[in-house]
């Protein structure tokens, strides 16, 4: 079978919206040039799409028109490798998922243990993150929540007041594991994140279960986050202002 036919019958077979690299193809079609060829003209035929350089992925339509590939298929290589998490979507992406703003970024941010530089992908840039803690599968939902937390000021079309709400609804449904767990990764946090987030989990969970947290924190260091006590009826007392 000829290369173009090779790819065609493997690109028929993917899901709808996959983002796909050359590599899927190299254990049938040995010709890195006929390859190309062959991908290059089902990209002019309407076929594929090409999200960027050796990137390319099958169009999803709805009767909306056109859809772009869901965020986890343009950086899922940065994300894992080898089976191995290397990094978890953040930022922008989280703040949709935890329901704290309805916008859409064409930037993506991705939590990470090692410092890189942002790259871009078609219409994407993408930024890393540093991120203190392991990264493991069991700590990314509380991460995506902490580091919202961290840029609660920073949350596109959304106020402060509000934000601090869907925190409190948020952590209030950790369960006992999980709470520990956010103890823990709370630690490897700047003082201001670790004192909206420790006061959030006092409110929810009582003064014993946060004063880990609050014994970390500098007693004379205040931290302007524009909350009221109609929110947070406990900001005195973590210096919150």
């Amino acid at each position: 079978m000829k290369a173009p036919d090779i790819v065609s019958n493997r690109i028929n077979r993917l899901p709808l919206g996959y983002v796909f690299t050359y590599e899927e193809f190299y254990s049938e079609v040995s010709q890195t040039d006929a390859l190309i060829k062959a991908l290059s003209r089902l990209v002019s035929d309407g076929k594929i799409r090409r999200l960027s350089k050796g990137r390319f992925y099958k169009p999803v339509f709805s009767e909306f028109g056109e859809l772009k590939p869901e965020i986890y298929q343009v950086v899922k290589d940065l994300l894992e490798q080898k089976g191995k998490i290397i990094g978890y979507l953040t930022g922008y992406s989280a703040y949709n998922q935890l329901g704290l703003t309805t916008q859409v970024s064409s930037i993506i941010q991705i939590g990470t243990n090692e410092t890189k530089k942002g790259i871009k992908r078609g219409m994407y840039r993408i930024r890393f993150i540093k991120q203190s803690n392991n990264i493991t599968k069991e700590n990314i939902p509380i991460l995506r929540i902490l580091d919202a937390i961290r840029n609660i000021k920073e949350i596109p079309d959304s106020k402060v007041e509000e934000s601090g709400k869907i925190f409190l609804g948020l952590i209030k449904k950790l369960e006992k594991e999980e709470q520990e767990l956010f103890i823990r990764l709370t630690k490897k946090y700047n003082p201001a994140t670790r004192a909206l987030a420790g006061a959030i989990f006092e409110m929810n969970f009582g003064k014993e279960a946060a004063e880990i947290i609050y014994s970390s924190l500098n007693p004379s260091s205040e931290y302007e986050l524009g909350i009221s006590e109609k929110i947070l009826t406990n900001k005195q007392k973590w210096n919150i202002i």
